[in-house]
């Protein structure tokens, strides 16, 4: 059969084709974007003999529903990982949060910059480079104790400097 003779049929059978992607496929729009792919094939089918064309344009509407089903099948796995993968709103921090904890390290910088020397040294070790109290103490050549106090010192001072500049209580918690 010729171009002229499945092109032909096809558009005689449309209407059911379009009945049974509705069927398979759940929605008229999904069954319209079948038929445009089916249309756009028959192209490319017109060098090949058909025996019995309807059947044949019926088996083609199977094979594409099953095929859409299962590339959206996939692509709603694509999606749904890639969503998960996704940090929360919360996590991602926005202009707003960004300046002001940049307002509130300049703060703590400053009052850290104000204490004395060893004090600083010791909150420096113990707070941002996460070391021991232990290894604090052998460093500035004190006892495990005397760490202790000069981080309490510090914290008390970070406390009572950052209150003065105006930064949120809850903060200056999460240090301490």
């Amino acid at each position: 059969m010729d171009d002229g003779g499945l092109t032909a049929i096809f558009l005689e059978q449309r209407p059911m084709l379009r009945r049974l992607l509705v069927a398979r496929l759940g929605t008229p729009e999904d069954a319209e974007d079948a038929l445009q792919d089916m249309w756009l094939r028959i192209d490319q089918l017109a060098q090949r003999p058909v025996a019995q064309p309807a059947a044949f344009l019926y088996r083609v509407a199977a094979n594409l529903a099953t095929d859409m089903r299962i590339s959206a099948g996939r692509r709603a796995a694509r999606e749904t990982a890639w969503l998960d993968d996704q940090p929360d709103a919360g996590a991602v921090p926005n202009a707003e949060r960004t300046l002001a904890a940049r307002s509130e390290w300049q703060a703590v910088q400053g009052v850290i910059a104000d204490m004395p020397e060893r004090m600083a040294t010791a909150l420096r070790m113990f707070r941002i480079e996460g070391q021991s109290q232990r290894a604090i103490a052998e460093r500035l050549g004190i006892t495990v104790s005397g760490v202790e106090k000069l981080l309490q010192r510090a914290y008390r001072q970070l406390h009572d400097g950052l209150d003065t500049c105006g930064a949120d209580r809850a903060d200056v918690n999460r240090l301490g």
